[in-house]
């Protein structure tokens, strides 16, 4: 069977290519791309061979995804032919053969397939919420308004932050923060960015902050915004690492915790309090979504065609106001 999917081929290079599909195994799900979401900073890390990256091309990614499922395995039950699943681990392409364990079915009727194709995107922002452990009325700071930031921030809202700060260089970004859930929304490349967050937080500093950039000069700042004894969830994959942090004044003797939050690092299969399974966050987005507790299609920049793929990428790479909420529509292709 002919599938088309995109490529990273090289360094800067993408290209949308013909292939065929491998024949489905035992626990296998073959499913029909409706959209996909591009993960801004995963996707331009991989096919710029940054640090901490693979760099073995060609490798095709699109790990966020909504489609229908077309066919099962022999092994797989509690899916049928037509149903609406959510595709994790899955690539840029008109078809994906995953794994059962990496299909979740969508049975809210009530959101579009648009909206729940950036589930899996925000499950990953809720994950580096649920690892702060955050009690109603603490304050909370988002470095990084991008996709996980953005429904970081929103997620901080609806778990009783208070106040919910956000901060990036982008004023279009902060904009839209400001609009879903932040109190304040900062530039930290303002000099006076941790004055300015230590002011709205009474001079106490932050509870509670999600890191999602990755560079370790935000970190920087987010150390030097922290409360006495503050948590910092490190959801952002580090790529840059310029920036020295001196750990016995930033982190040791103000007893700041540093927590992982790759999501990788889940439970499996049962969840427990602030470590859910991928499968029950995707479940209680999507329920969130259907009750307009939180929201999609502010963060929707664009939708363009998978044939684009090639002049989409190259701006990824170039420009640094790429739009965040970039999706592939493939149900023409």
């Amino acid at each position: 069977m002919k599938n088309k999917q995109i490529f990273f081929t090289r360094i800067h290079q993408a290209e949308l290519m013909e292939c065929e599909l491998p024949e489905l195994k035992a626990d296998d799900v073959l499913t029909r791309t409706e959209y996909t979401v591009i993960s801004g900073g995963t996707e331009r890390a991989c096919i710029l061979g940054m640090n901490n990256t693979s760099r073995n091309f060609p490798m095709s990614l699109g790990y966020c995804g909504v489609g229908h499922v077309e066919k099962i395995g022999c092994g797989v039950t509690g899916l049928s032919a037509g149903d609406r699943v959510l595709v994790y681990h899955g690539n840029h392409a008109k078809y994906n053969i995953t794994p059962f364990s990496d299909v979740t079915k969508v049975e809210n009727t009530g959101i579009s397939s648009l909206e729940a194709a950036f589930v899996i995107i925000a499950s990953m922002g809720l994950g580096g919420v649920r690892k702060l452990e955050l009690e109603i009325g603490e304050s909370a700071m988002v470095m990084g308004q991008g996709l996980l930031g953005i429904f970081a921030t929103q997620f901080l809202r609806a778990s009783g932050a208070n106040p919910v700060i956000a901060a990036d260089l982008n004023p279009e970004r902060r904009s839209l923060a400001l609009r879903l859930g932040a109190d304040y929304a900062f530039d930290p490349a303002d000099k006076e960015f941790v004055d300015k967050v230590r002011a709205v937080t009474k001079g106490r500093g932050v509870n509670a902050t999600v890191e999602v950039t990755g560079v370790s000069a935000a970190l920087s700042q987010a150390l030097d915004c922290a409360s006495w004894m503050g948590r910092i969830s490190l959801l952002g994959c580090t790529r840059v690492s310029e920036h020295p942090i001196d750990f016995y004044t930033q982190v040791h003797k103000p007893g700041i915790k540093l927590i992982g939050a790759h999501n990788f690092v889940r439970p499996k299969y049962e969840s427990y309090p602030h470590h859910w399974t991928h499968h029950d966050d995707c479940r209680a987005i999507l329920d969130m979504l259907e009750r307009k507790r939180i929201e999609v299609m502010p963060v929707v920049s664009r939708i363009v065609r998978p044939e684009t793929a090639k002049e989409i990428y190259d701006q990824l790479c170039d420009d640094e106001d790429f739009p965040m909420g970039t999706v592939f529509d493939w149900r023409s292709v």
